[in-house]
């Protein structure tokens, strides 16, 4: 291999921008999935209590 072509390989840093933006890619994603995680659980329990205050309320006017 000749000098000029390992200089110009070593000096090039596309591989490394890549790697970088793969990398904040990966952890967007994992702070996405994160919040999405405890969203979904509170979104969960927050139905649940709607759902168990309306069969309150048509328990009441029925009964």
């Amino acid at each position: 291999m000749s000098k000029s072509i390992l200089k110009s390989l070593l000096l090039d840093e596309s591989g490394a921008t890549a790697i970088e933006y793969g990398l904040i890619a990966s952890l967007v994603s994992v702070a996405a999935i994160g919040a999405m995680s405890a969203m979904g659980t509170s979104l969960e329990e927050m139905f649940n209590h709607v759902s168990n205050e309306l069969k309150g309320a048509a328990d009441t006017t029925t009964g």
